[in-house]
């Protein structure tokens, strides 16, 4: 018998697995903030991260990701660069196999982050860009 999938279902499933930056800023704010886990190159992790997050290079996170010890339950949420990189989907899917029931995929990465106003830490200190008016609202 062939299941079928409703749209209800898939975009319930979407939303369980997915947060956007705005949704993952006010979830920081509430103090209930997932860990993040940044799955991009050393000079990419280098040059801007959103504060607090964890830096294991995608390649490496099935090897690594017991340094940083969250169980199996934690609310964790991966990132890569954007939408034109699937990084944080490898990321999740590897997390997800490796037993990690609560992973989510930012959606727009760490460039729709940045996008959006939010604060950004380098090796060179702590920035924040003025909202795109194509990506967040300005007023």
């Amino acid at each position: 018998m062939e299941q079928t999938l409703s749209a209800a279902d898939f975009f319930a499933a979407k939303l369980r697995f997915e947060t956007d930056p705005a949704d993952l800023a006010a979830e920081r704010t509430r103090g209930a903030g997932p860990l993040l886990i940044d799955v991009r190159s050393d000079a990419s992790w280098s040059a801007g991260r959103i504060p607090g997050a964890v830096h294991i290079v995608g390649a490496d996170l099935g090897t690594r990701i017991a340094e940083v010890e969250p169980d199996r339950d934690a609310d964790i949420v991966v990132y890569c660069w954007g939408p034109g990189c699937n990084g944080s989907t490898r990321a999740a899917l590897t997390l997800s196999r490796l037993g990690y029931s609560r992973v989510r995929e930012l959606i727009g990465g760490f460039e729709y982050w940045t996008r959006e106003g939010f604060a950004v830490v380098s090796d060179t200190g702590r920035t924040r860009r003025a909202p795109d008016p194509l990506t967040a609202p300005t007023t």
